[in-house]
């Protein structure tokens, strides 16, 4: 992975939990985990977890409504004038481990 690869990775992620905070409801909590970049640049898989779990379907779904708005708001508030495409994903693995600590705390 490049470091330019990784810069934005980054600050994609920091910029997504920043806009997460200010426009997502507060009836639940969104978490940027991590993110995926096609090799290009010009793709990014932005992965969240949700908590209450119960409430993952509604704030993917704002997530994904909200991404040209998120798009502009990186473009106001870093220097990536032509950001990647942007899609958000529930993070699967991030399920996977809390539910392994939660087996093995017992």
């Amino acid at each position: 992975m490049s470091k330019k690869e990784e810069q934005m990775k980054e600050e994609l992620m920091h910029l997504a939990g920043q806009f997460l905070a200010r426009e997502a409801s507060h009836q639940s909590l969104i978490t940027v985990t991590r993110s995926e970049m096609s090799s290009d640049l010009k793709y990014i898989t932005l992965f969240i977890s949700v908590f209450p779990t119960t409430a993952e379907k509604t704030a993917l779904d704002f997530c994904k409504r909200e991404r040209s708005a998120f798009r502009t708001f990186v473009i106001e508030k870093s220097a990536l004038h032509f950001p990647p495409t942007i899609d958000f994903e529930i993070d699967i693995g991030e399920k996977n481990r809390q539910r392994i600590d939660e087996l093995t705390r017992k």
